[in-house]
């Protein structure tokens, strides 16, 4: 592992520099042609802010995965499965259209409809070039379970979708979509470099550092918004790594956990209700504990400790039945905090309304 720190260093170094150079410029680009939000609605910032934040995310990344088939061969850690090349070269070609849409969407405010159907044939090309969901370990019996085809197609869309949507609301406070980005990329690189996974531990590292050079422009208060380019982008690449890094989703879901089931929850709690489950609103939990008097930087610093916490310990703990049990136990968690912040921001309304 020691003899490759120079790649990973490198790696780092490319999508971090790239991403924070860029991102000013982008700031200024954004207000030029007026590809920004304006105050009011749900974003509650006092200015108006550019959203092509992605974009220096983007190159960042997109360089530096690049840049892993350019490093001197004593560099570069030797790659164990040879159809790793293909599953890269459908790693930038998802990430790519994504984000491609996502400037559209940030240009022409796409209805729903258009949305989902870009996230359903992103979801394809994840599948074309095989970075799909087709096994996994029953936690009782230690046994692979292979799935049949039609479920392999099912689980896959369904998780590029929901993994892209996720990000995608996540992306409601300054600093809060990126810095969970970070938190996963982070523990992602960890599990494959423990896994031995040398070559592919580089993606997550090279999305680490696009997040984390971005960030400080993000953070509150932000001087730019990553936009639906971002999002889509984050939201793509996150999935992808998940099932690259040999389809640990369980590990994903442990550090995605909070965001994950709030997106599941405002659906279940829209439906209820009558209303459309892809309506704006603020009634995502992060917006609910502003509503309730909690700052951007405390519910930012909690949504991170929560996804920090839950990955440490996805990466201690090695048995799959005690990460079944971490997973309940982070689903019960989570499901109290919503249901409180729910109830005690509908009651806070109702006093107010009266």
């Amino acid at each position: 592992m020691f003899q490759y720190l120079p790649s990973f260093g490198l790696i780092l170094l490319i999508s971090l520099l790239l991403s924070a150079s860029l991102t000013p410029f982008m700031e200024r680009l954004g207000l030029r042609l007026r590809v920004a939000d304006r105050p009011g609605g749900r974003r509650q910032h006092g200015r108006l802010i550019s959203r092509l934040g992605g974009v220096g995310m983007y190159v960042g990344f997109s360089v530096a995965v690049l840049a892993t088939l350019m490093l001197p061969n004593g560099w570069l850690p030797p790659r164990l499965d040879q159809k790793e090349l293909f599953r890269l070269a459908g790693l930038l070609l998802g990430t790519s259209a994504v984000f491609v849409f996502g400037l559209l969407d940030d240009r022409f405010e796409f209805p729903s409809r258009p949305q989902f159907a870009a996230q359903f044939l992103s979801s394809l090309i994840a599948i074309a070039f095989i970075i799909f969901i087709e096994r996994t370990n029953n936690p009782f019996t230690n046994q692979v379970v292979q799935f049949a085809w039609p479920v392999v197609w099912a689980l896959t869309i369904f998780w590029f979708m929901g993994m892209i949507n996720t990000m995608n609301w996540l992306d409601g406070m300054d600093g809060l979509a990126t810095g969970v980005a970070a938190i996963m990329s982070a523990v992602l690189a960890v599990h494959m470099i423990g896994a031995g996974q040398y070559s592919v531990a580089l993606l997550p590292v090279a999305l680490l550092g696009a997040a984390l050079g971005f960030l400080p422009f993000n953070f509150n208060p932000a001087r730019v918004f990553m936009g639906s380019n971002g999002s889509y982008f984050l939201g793509w690449a996150l999935a992808a790594l998940g099932i690259i890094a040999g389809a640990k989703l369980a590990t994903v879901l442990l550090v995605m956990g909070l965001p994950i089931l709030d997106v599941a929850w405002l659906i279940f709690y829209r439906w209820r209700r009558g209303e459309r489950a892809s309506l704006a609103g603020r009634d995502h939990l992060h917006y609910r504990l502003a509503d309730m008097g909690f700052s951007q930087r405390q519910i930012v610093a909690g949504y991170y400790l929560f996804s920090a916490a839950f990955g440490v310990l996805a990466l201690g703990l090695g048995s799959r039945l005690f990460k079944l049990v971490a997973l309940l136990i982070l689903t019960a968690a989570a499901l109290a905090v919503i249901v409180w912040a729910t109830e005690a921001s509908e009651r806070k309304k109702a006093v107010h309304d009266a």
